[in-house]
């Protein structure tokens, strides 16, 4: 009897290559992972995106962030920052200001209401990382960190 991801997505044949099953096997955790993130973030309003968005500005300060730079700094970037930061601005948690000297420049700004939301948030973000990932010991976790990191530096 398989077990395994063969089993979870009831394939007959054997892989490929171990290099697709450790693939498809990266791909699969990530997306169910990624799905029981969201759903832990439902009763708070936001997607994970949006509160990726939130940390980033979180982190950026008083100073706040263009658009390009929040992007750039995004754990899963997507095509349109733009509308992304007008559903935050529309919440209340985020503001963006233009440049009194160059107004094509925008900047993005997390607001008292936005760092409110993370503040509450924090609790029990961690103990969804912990439901996910608290069976591995300390030195499993660094050693996928690192496997991950060398996948990812690949080209």
């Amino acid at each position: 009897m398989d077990t395994g991801l063969k089993a979870e997505i009831r394939q007959t044949r054997p892989f490929a290559s171990l290099a697709e099953e450790a693939h498809l096997n990266l791909v699969r955790t990530a997306a169910v992972l990624g799905h029981r993130f969201e759903e832990g973030l439902k009763q708070y309003g936001v997607t994970g995106t949006q509160y990726n968005v939130l940390r980033i500005l979180r982190g950026a300060g008083e100073d706040g962030l263009c658009r390009n730079d929040v992007q750039e700094r995004m754990i899963t970037p997507v095509p349109d920052a733009t509308r992304l930061l007008d559903r935050l601005e529309a919440a209340g948690y985020v503001e963006r200001r233009r440049d009194s000297d160059d107004r094509r420049f925008v900047t993005a700004r997390i607001t008292a209401a936005g760092l409110d939301l993370l503040k509450r948030m924090e609790g029990p973000v961690a103990a969804l990382h912990e439901t996910q990932l608290g069976r591995f010991s300390g030195p499993e976790l660094r050693q996928l960190i690192g496997v991950l990191e060398r996948a990812r530096s690949s080209p």
